[in-house]
């Protein structure tokens, strides 16, 4: 199976769509730190999806997926640090953690499977 027809892989790229809907109301202040980072992480997850979908072993693969849940969690810290300095409202923050809640679940079912493959 290739990695653009997973569920994890298209749900992490509606996230990044998401994030960079959301930051675009961000304060043009914050292009060079928050906004960025925040983007940059959310590329992280389905970019490190991909990459180990396209290594040669199941350990390989599931280091990828283990950084991709990485930058998950840290997706999720800096939406609640945007959300604690008025970047974002509750609802916006909701819908993002929502995803990102939707992308984990995903993501550790597909690390089981790699990890049962192994």
């Amino acid at each position: 199976m290739m990695y653009s027809e997973l569920d994890v892989w298209k749900a992490s790229r509606d996230l990044v769509k998401q994030i960079y809907i959301i930051s675009e109301g961000f304060p043009k202040n914050e292009l060079y730190g928050l906004v960025n980072q925040i983007r940059r992480c959310s590329i992280s997850v389905p970019s490190n999806i991909a990459e180990g979908c396209g290594r040669r072993s199941s350990k390989d693969t599931l280091q990828f997926l283990y950084i991709s849940r990485g930058s998950l969690y840290e997706l999720e810290t800096q939406i609640y640090l945007a959300l604690d300095l008025g970047f974002m409202n509750q609802d916006e923050f909701d819908t993002i953690q929502n995803s990102i809640t939707k992308c984990k679940k995903l993501l550790n079912g597909f690390i089981n499977y790699y990890k049962t493959k192994s």
